[in-house]
């Protein structure tokens, strides 16, 4: 995934700027950087691995090599930005976030013959915030140069622009599957991915950009330069995973819907599973725990966090890009409550059953440390499609998502003809999804929220929803 921020003011705002894209430390762990505007200095960047040491660590003596009355910042999962572009358009810092599916044929249809160059990374791809810039270049302005590129690119691609003359441009990806918030305060404006950020420095919610909209300000005017599309297709992994708490998108809180996401869940095995014998509810930490909250205010069984998360000095669990390594930190991590586990018949709600190679180690450390049984409920649909538009559940292969695997095992290729019933869980092949990664798993039992639960949980309009991963509706 990733993040972005910045701010247009009328004062130094580094500092401000470095808490911003610091509050953006969940959505990625692989670069973060920074590029700021001064009128005497010009553009200035800097940018720093993050896989090892969190943003702030690896940011804290930023203020002795940069300074700037305009800023912004990025958090990335993908490739190391801002990137500072020299161009036609002028000297320019870029970051975006998002994902280009098609960067090789973009590459040969508009590129090849210009006598461009790109710098080559390990394996011989290009950085893709290059590659959108190239795109933006292709035109007269800004304007017509983010619309072009985003309507070239195959994926999504919201963007962030920081002029020599100091103005921030924002754009918003053209469907809205990510948010891009606007943010006004005394001395300018601010432009985050997360509101809270903003929030917390002293801005007001000013504008919610939508749909590929694009807007252009500085420290005292607000300028739009193209206005929302009409189509929305907004991420709902935003509210029922990677989203932070305390954020909102299109006026819906994330941690709100997590409750009441919890809430239907349990009201369905109120009416499927009345004879279930629980003595605790819990999440798998962290992004569960509030769905778990949400199941234990309506089941009226008695919340408990079984295990704990230590966190100190591994905050997420996928830091390391080695598989195995991610699996040792995780297990390293869970820190048993013995009182709370041993004889307890426990049942936890997960944001997400993907792979689960780690919950299935939970599972098992959680048995190793006397639990009777243990019941596993998912806050969302079984993840049949990797993510063809963003960061999350993006894989080599679909068969590495578990439900893809299990429905081949039960029924060879012909049951991809049928991954609707598969999902339903009162349907014959829908129950052996469910039997079979009880089995591969360890689960007592195992239900998954509906589509339709989960929509109803967000509660807008399901065709402004993307749900790709769970339907292959685009």
């Amino acid at each position: 995934m990733g993040g972005f921020f910045g701010i247009a003011s009328d004062r130094e705002c580094l500092m401000d700027v470095f808490f911003g894209v610091d509050y953006h430390s969940h959505l990625g762990t692989y670069s973060g950087g920074l590029a700021a505007y001064d009128s005497e200095i010009g553009l200035q960047r800097k940018i720093h691995h993050i896989d090892g040491a969190p943003f702030r660590t690896r940011f804290r003596n930023i203020f002795r090599e940069m300074k700037g009355t305009s800023a912004i910042g990025c958090i990335s999962d993908t490739h190391p930005q801002p990137m500072l572009i020299r161009s036609k358009l002028g000297t320019y810092a870029i970051s975006i976030v998002g994902i280009i599916n098609n960067a090789d044929s973009l590459i040969d249809e508009y590129l090849s013959n210009g006598g461009m160059h790109f710098d080559a990374m390990t394996g011989g791809n290009i950085n893709s915030t290059e590659l959108v810039a190239a795109l933006i270049n292709q035109k007269d302005n800004f304007r017509d140069g983010i619309r072009f590129a985003q309507k070239s690119i195959e994926g999504t691609a919201s963007i962030l622009i920081l002029t020599d003359k100091g103005s921030i441009i924002a754009a918003r990806d053209l469907v809205g599957r990510l948010p891009v918030m606007i943010g006004k305060g005394e001395n300018g404006y601010a432009v985050s991915f997360e509101s809270f950020a903003y929030q917390k420095l002293g801005y007001d919610d000013y504008k919610e950009l939508g749909p590929g909209e694009i807007v252009e300000f500085d420290s005292e005017k607000y300028v739009q330069l193209m206005p929302p599309e009409k189509k929305m297709k907004i991420c709902s992994f935003l509210w029922s995973y990677y989203g932070y708490p305390t954020s909102t998108y299109e006026g819906v809180n994330v941690e709100a819907m997590r409750y009441r996401n919890g809430r239907i869940l349990a009201d369905i095995d109120k009416k499927n599973n009345p004879d279930l014998k629980i003595d605790y509810v819990g999440g798998v930490p962290d992004s569960g725990t509030p769905h778990a909250i949400g199941y234990s205010n309506e089941s009226g069984l008695p919340f408990a966090r079984a295990f704990i998360k230590y966190t100190p000095t591994w905050s997420r669990s996928f830091m390391p890009t080695n598989q195995s390594d991610r699996n040792k930190v995780a297990k390293m991590k869970q820190i048993p409550v013995f009182d709370l586990i041993k004889g307890k018949n426990l049942l936890f709600v997960d944001d997400s059953i993907v792979r689960g190679t780690q919950l299935r180690e939970t599972v098992e450390f959680l048995y190793e440390n006397g639990a009777a049984s243990v019941h596993m409920r998912s806050a969302c649909p079984p993840i049949m499609y990797g993510c063809k538009f963003l960061n999350f559940s993006r894989s080599t292969s679909e068969m590495e998502l578990l439900a893809r695997r299990v429905i081949l095992e039960n029924e060879g290729e012909e049951g991809f003809n049928h991954i609707e019933e598969y999902a339903d869980s009162s349907t014959e092949r829908g129950k052996a999804l469910r039997r079979i990664i009880c089995e591969k798993l360890n689960f007592a039992s195992l239900e998954f929220q509906s589509l339709e639960g989960i929509i109803e949980s967000i509660g807008i309009d399901r065709e402004k929803l993307c749900t790709y991963c769970w339907d292959g509706k685009e």
